[in-house]
């Protein structure tokens, strides 16, 4: 079992910089990736990006140099960062982990923490 805690969501001006935070607890030793997905308002929930332990990142095209995903092992975490928001970020975002046990793969999912973009 894997928990996944997010942070650092709220209402942000158009400009501002998105700063989120994961946290991750449970039983670490087999998740392989950590990362991102978000939900705007109307559509399909989509991947942003995420990070193996390794720390190699991958994103999703069009979140490819708009998005950062870094990791720290070390706090079992992982962050997602945009420099500049824009209204269409608004989204509530999801930390993922994806677990990997004798080849079998398990998707887990934080509680989703709210971006508001707006003046």
């Amino acid at each position: 079992q894997v928990q996944l805690v997010e942070s650092g969501g709220g209402l942000v001006q158009p400009g501002g910089s998105l700063n989120l935070s994961c946290t991750a607890s449970g039983s670490l030793a087999s998740v392989a990736k950590l990362g991102w997905y978000r939900q705007i308002p109307g559509r399909q929930r989509e991947w942003v990006g995420d990070v193996t332990s390794d720390g190699e990142p991958a994103y999703a095209t069009a979140a490819k140099g708009r998005f950062t995903v870094s990791r720290d092992n070390a706090k079992n975490m992982v962050y997602l960062i945009k420099n500049t928001l824009e209204p269409e970020d608004t989204a509530v975002y999801y930390c993922n982990a994806i677990t990997v046990i004798s080849g079998n793969y398990k998707w887990y999912w934080g509680q989703g923490t709210q971006v508001t973009v707006s003046s």
